[in-house]
């Protein structure tokens, strides 16, 4: 809108001219409403900029944060442990020093007492030889003439002590002269470690790398980010957000691992650390990482009268009841594009009936997979589609084995001659071997179930 322009009376006497101002969207010019459109994406633009920035100053006082704060820790532990080694270094110095006080002192009375019986003796004979003096003395002086009977006396009892017998004293040489051998050695020694005890590390050695969402489970991966650091065995703790401490969950030389028994739409914590080749003590931990799983977990159906299963149902074990059949999953729970996996915990005995897989849907009335509308592997390793046994062959299953499905949809191109409506690609791995094939299927399916039979009893199997 155009203000009227002109001279007007001001207070001051001067005339003042108003200024033409623009409304948006009221007759503006082309070139108007460019340079205006231009001006707000500027301003939507500086503020996404300004978004950003704030954004990375949050990142920044994280970060300060992070190393102050394991900067505290670090001192805190490094205090407590060099006063915990300077108590128990105390307390082991003390310990020798009366174990060698206890020696000195065992030594010493035990030479002593020697010393000290010759010394009874002597005194005995001093004794001896003061009353014999005293005696001799008298005689010799009361003796005036016919005194012959009590020189006589004096004599033989003078004969019987045997003046000339003197007990033997040991030589210095031969008496124990204790001294301390102090091997100023150990000083040197002690010094070298404590110089060289404990490091400070600006980072810890591995660090989680990702984490992937499985049914009921978290697969965990980490990585070694020094080039230094030459690792012998990894350990993996986590912890539910809301607990207190963390707890282990894996010790091995792997570097991943699937975390079961996880809570769907819970997050959890999870940190790594690492022992390198030839040490006992653990690096410190990695940065803890925040994972959760929105997947449903799976589980067996219960009820079966064949399948005794765990309290999380993700169990199943072929009890010695004679009742026999497929047992299924609760509800479809796998989907293409996921990898499915069982373990066998526990073995029984095989049969060419047993069978661990998937099929589009739940059938009673069957004992085994190996029928239309499923795949699965035998124990003995026989693959079957639809019923059919596959030429391929996987290893025979045995305890500690594991097996996978994973499956992927394949679109039917316009001369579709399989006579199905949908194929999925299937792959089948066992003991590190594995079997791919294309399984035609009459309509598609967007997910499916997963089942198991065992003809005998003592079949373990866990699947996640």
């Amino acid at each position: 809108m155009w203000l009227a322009s002109g001279c007007e009376a001001s207070p001051g006497g001067c005339c003042q001219q108003r200024v033409p101002t623009a409304r948006a969207g009221s007759g503006m010019d082309p070139e108007g409403e460019a340079l205006l459109q231009e001006a707000r994406e500027s301003v939507e633009a500086a503020r996404s900029y300004r978004r950003e920035l704030q954004q990375r100053l949050r990142g920044l006082q994280q970060a300060r944060k992070q190393i102050r704060e394991s900067a505290a820790l670090t001192r805190d532990v490094l205090e407590q442990h060099f006063n915990d080694l300077k108590g128990t270094l105390r307390k082991l110095l003390d310990e020798r020093l009366v174990l060698l006080l206890q020696e000195v002192d065992a030594i010493e009375q035990e030479s002593i007492k020697p010393l000290d019986e010759c010394q009874k003796l002597i005194e005995h004979g001093v004794s001896t030889a003061d009353d014999l003096l005293q005696e001799g003395e008298s005689v010799i002086h009361e003796v005036m003439g016919e005194q012959n009977e009590e020189l006589c006396n004096f004599t033989k009892k003078a004969l019987h002590i045997q003046l000339d017998s003197l007990p033997e004293v040991p030589a210095l040489v031969d008496v124990p002269c204790l001294s301390a051998q102090l091997d100023d050695c150990l000083l040197t020694i002690v010094k070298n470690q404590i110089f060289n005890h404990g490091t400070v590390a600006s980072r810890p050695p591995v660090q989680i790398d990702e984490l992937t969402e499985k049914p009921g489970g978290i697969l965990v991966r980490w990585c070694k980010v020094d080039d230094d650091f030459i690792p012998q065995d990894y350990r993996l703790q986590y912890r539910k957000s809301t607990a207190n401490h963390f707890e282990d969950v894996y010790v091995g030389s792997e570097m991943e691992f699937i975390v079961l028994h996880i809570d769907p739409n819970v997050d959890y914590q999870f940190r790594v650390c690492a022992r390198g080749d030839g040490r006992q003590e653990w690096s410190p931990w990695s940065i803890p990482q925040t994972g959760r799983s929105t997947l449903v977990p799976h589980e067996w159906t219960a009820g079966l009268e064949g399948y005794s299963l765990s309290s999380r149902k993700n169990i199943a074990l072929r009890n010695d009841s004679q009742s026999c059949g497929v047992l299924y999953s609760k509800a479809p729970t796998y989907f293409c594009g996921q990898t499915l996996t069982f373990r066998i915990e526990t073995v029984g005995q095989p049969d060419k009936r047993d069978s661990i897989g998937v099929c589009v849907e739940q059938q009673n009335g069957h004992d085994s997979l190996q029928r239309d509308k499923a795949v699965c592997i035998s124990t003995n390793g026989a693959v079957f589609v639809n019923g059919k046994e596959m030429t391929n062959q996987l290893p025979a299953v045995t305890c500690g084995s594991t097996v996978t499905f994973d499956m992927e949809v394949v679109h039917l191109g316009p001369n579709n001659n399989e006579g199905g409506n949908a194929k999925l690609r299937v792959t089948i791995s066992s003991n590190n071997r594995e079997v791919v094939f294309d399984w035609v299927l009459d309509h598609s399916c967007g997910s499916l179930y997963f089942g198991c039979s065992f003809s005998y009893p003592g079949w373990k199997v866990l699947v996640f």
